[in-house]
């Protein structure tokens, strides 16, 4: 499929430019429209600090149909008090007014610096600009994928085609994070569109799952902004029957989905600020489902493990010390861990492997850490990347 980009399934145009919100002059708005309409599905980031526009769009994402999108990169419009929270509506208002659409028929999402005030006339500006070169061209999708971006190197961009019932299906993602990314969302914008026809219930629940099971499994820093927004349309413009009920077609498609956020999520990872290179912790034999997940989160956000991934270094010593200091239920003398598929840790003590080849497997583009606590039957994962020199210069340079 030569156009993964979200203009790909039936019933959506996009368009991304630059306004001059980024003094670099890189592209930093970007406008996604569906005319004849479509079901929304989102999910917000859970910090008690929200921007503007994460409580507008949580407000307007409830409504049936929802026409657009629109999105600025290079400003966050986060703590910005009442203002902020204006300037949110009036971006609303303003793509209401040039698609002749209702505002509160409009999603919203910003990203970039905190605390500062949108530069809302050249957002306005630069809206009716985008609104005029709306296209479902691969280009236009490319465009607007590049002008969610913030300290990302590469657009991340996903898509999909399935069977239903002998209609196509299609699914297309893009998504911006590099930093300041930890589960529970991971920090990012992320908009997918599909032509799918399914209901509004079932759509939140397949969008829930597969974020649950992709960004919310992704840790770069641990930390989460105040930001973060995933937003799903669905067109219904494939034609096929509508998905009412949680049967082969809605597992399907529910299958489709995550494959597509999972994508993105690994596309993150592999961008994060200054990474070289990512790693899946593998939890298994939790006591309790809440403990695989913990014990899988702490490996993964670990400092002194993602220094050693970064190294190469076999050191199974911090990824024990990580799962030790988590609070979960262990038993020292049953724990056992394996990097890739080489047991580096068994029943509590170290094992007499080859420490050239386990550098070697954690050298590569992606490897595996397997923990196995052998108290229970719970296992979970998390998806991390190691922390290099270049991830304290990024945000070192990062102005406020």
């Amino acid at each position: 499929m030569p156009n993964r980009t979200i203009t790909v399934p039936k019933g959506f145009i996009a368009a991304g430019l630059h306004c001059g919100v980024k003094q670099s002059g890189k592209p930093d708005l970007a406008l996604l429209y569906c005319p004849g309409g479509a079901k929304a599905a989102a999910v917000f980031t859970t910090n008690a600090i929200q921007a503007a526009p994460v409580t507008l769009c949580r407000e307007h994402a409830q409504n049936n149909p929802v026409y657009a999108v629109v999105i600025n990169s290079g400003n966050a419009n986060a703590c910005t008090g009442k203002k902020g929270l204006a300037a949110a509506k009036v971006m609303c208002g303003k793509v209401g007014k040039e698609l002749q659409i209702d505002a509160e028929k409009v999603l919203v999402a910003s990203t970039g610096i905190i605390g500062h005030q949108l530069p809302i006339t050249k957002i306005t500006a630069g809206i009716t600009a985008a609104a005029e070169s709306l296209s479902n061209s691969q280009t236009a999708g490319q465009n607007f994928a590049k002008a969610i971006m913030t300290t990302d190197t590469r657009a991340k961009q996903a898509a999909e085609i399935i069977d239903i019932a002998g209609k196509t299906i299609t699914l297309a993602a893009t998504a911006k994070g590099a930093g300041m990314i930890g589960p529970n969302m991971a920090t990012t914008i992320c908009v997918v569109t599909t032509d799918v026809a399914i209901s509004k219930p079932l759509l939140n629940k397949a969008f829930k799952n597969a974020i649950g099971v992709s960004l919310n499994r992704l840790t770069v820093d641990g930390h989460q902004s105040t930001n973060d927004t995933a937003i799903l349309l669905a067109s219904g413009l494939a034609e096929n029957k509508t998905i009412k009920k949680q049967d082969a077609a809605y597992r399907r498609f529910a299958a489709a989905l995550t494959n597509v956020c999972t994508d993105l999520a690994k596309q993150m990872v592999l961008d994060a600020e200054g990474a070289t290179r990512m790693f899946k912790v593998v939890v298994k034999g939790a006591a309790k489902k809440e403990d695989a997940l913990k014990a899988a989160r702490a490996v993964a956000d670990y400092d002194l493990v993602k220094c050693a991934v970064h190294g190469a270094d076999p050191n199974w010593g911090r990824i024990v010390a990580a799962v030790g200091s988590c609070g979960v239920t262990l038993d020292c003398a049953m724990l056992c861990v394996k990097i890739g598929d080489i047991f580096v840790f068994r029943n509590g003590k170290p094992t007499n492997f080859d420490a050239k080849q386990v550098s070697r497997i954690i050298a590569k583009k992606e490897h595996t850490i397997t923990v196995n606590l052998n108290a229970g039957k719970y296992q979970d994962f998390c998806y991390g990347c190691d922390l290099s020199r270049e991830y304290v210069h990024i945000n070192a340079d990062y102005h406020t």
